[in-house]
């Protein structure tokens, strides 16, 4: 198994994998704005993705969006994104994505790796104290959510 940067050619096969990952989110299928989504992240240098493959199968992925702390006055890295194919779960596949992450960190200089996830969670919430996160009780995050936002996707 290898890991790698995804590139354009491919987004048809990263696709799939993000198709359900958005399903385990509870979202409905919709391959056709998967892809278009992925291929505007890559073709405008908006995320990092990384890509775990066996063979010519990509079996997971990880997707990282840039941001910045004033208060470190330092680029910091979102980690949004992290699946595996269920196929391939318990293999280390998803702290192998976490250490391709860790690695754009140090190379961009970037002052750390920031994520969230459900409470719920508890795979994930294991699998980030085992990779050297720490988990934040300090802080309330807050969100609010624009009502007006389409529901289309794209290719509607």
């Amino acid at each position: 198994m290898t890991t790698r940067e995804a590139t354009k050619f491919d987004v048809k096969k990263l696709a799939v994998l993000f198709d359900d990952y958005r399903m385990f989110y509870e979202k409905k299928s919709d391959l056709k704005a998967a892809e278009h989504f992925l291929l505007e992240r890559i073709l405008n240098d908006e995320s990092e993705i990384f890509v775990a493959e066996i063979g010519d199968e990509l079996v997971g992925f990880v997707q990282l969006y840039p941001i910045f702390s004033s208060t470190q006055m330092k680029k910091l890295w979102l980690l949004n994104d992290l699946f595996v194919d269920k196929n391939y779960r318990g293999q280390g596949i998803s702290v192998l994505l976490i250490e391709e992450s860790k690695k754009l960190c140090r190379k961009t200089d970037a002052c750390g790796l920031i994520l969230e996830t459900a409470k719920t969670n508890d795979i994930g919430n294991r699998l980030y104290l085992k990779t050297g996160f720490s988990r934040d009780v300090e802080h309330n995050y807050y969100l609010w959510e624009n009502s007006f936002v389409s529901t289309k996707s794209p290719n509607q």
